[in-house]
């Protein structure tokens, strides 16, 4: 019997995981964890990813539940299908965790990332760099004669694409936040 080709995830028109679950292939995914909002929390799920030598890429934290005291720690790691899975079955283990979601393969998700970028400029240059910015749609966050800091979202090809645009116009320091995800049936 031959392998199935298939790089990541089910099939969208089909019910069964069709991913071989021995596969090697490195595929990257987004794990959204619903914890108990306390003391600890955060350094016990990141403590489960530095024991076993796993790599975050990517790491928010944010409360979606005042009253429950609930938050949602989205973390973007990479591994072969049978790490991902271990990873999910860990995360699911420790007593704080309420839910493991990954959005990867769990149905539609929105997913970006928020970029700072700071842009020394003056004349010309400074001119042309906020027009960019406006065909980003990057907002101007802070300014000075000498300087803009622009604030985009977006996924992470048009923050780059941005940042080399910019580059040559004065573009100095560059801050990117991790990925945020969501999923249309995922609370």
């Amino acid at each position: 019997m031959s392998a199935l080709n298939i790089k990541k995830g089910a099939s969208s028109h089909s019910a069964y995981d069709l991913r071989d679950p021995h596969s090697e292939a490195v595929e990257t995914h987004t794990l959204a964890v619903l914890v108990d909002n306390e003391a600890g929390v955060l350094a016990r799920v990141i403590g489960l990813f530095s024991g076993r030598g796993y790599n975050i890429e990517s790491l928010t934290v944010a409360e979606i539940d005042h009253k429950g005291h609930r938050s949602r720690i989205t973390v973007v790691t990479r591994g072969t299908p049978a790490v991902i899975d271990q990873i999910k079955a860990q995360l699911g283990r420790l007593v704080p965790v309420h839910e493991v979601h990954d959005l990867t393969v769990d149905g539609p998700s929105v997913e970006r990332e928020l970029g700072l970028l700071k842009v020394v400029a003056t004349g010309e240059k400074r001119i042309e760099s906020l027009r960019l910015a406006e065909i980003f749609r990057a907002s101007v966050v802070d300014s000075t004669l000498e300087s803009f800091v622009f604030e985009i979202t977006g996924a992470p090809d048009k923050i780059d694409a941005f940042a080399e645009l910019l580059r040559p116009l004065g573009l100095s320091e560059v801050a990117r936040t991790g990925v945020a995800a969501l999923s249309r049936g995922f609370a």
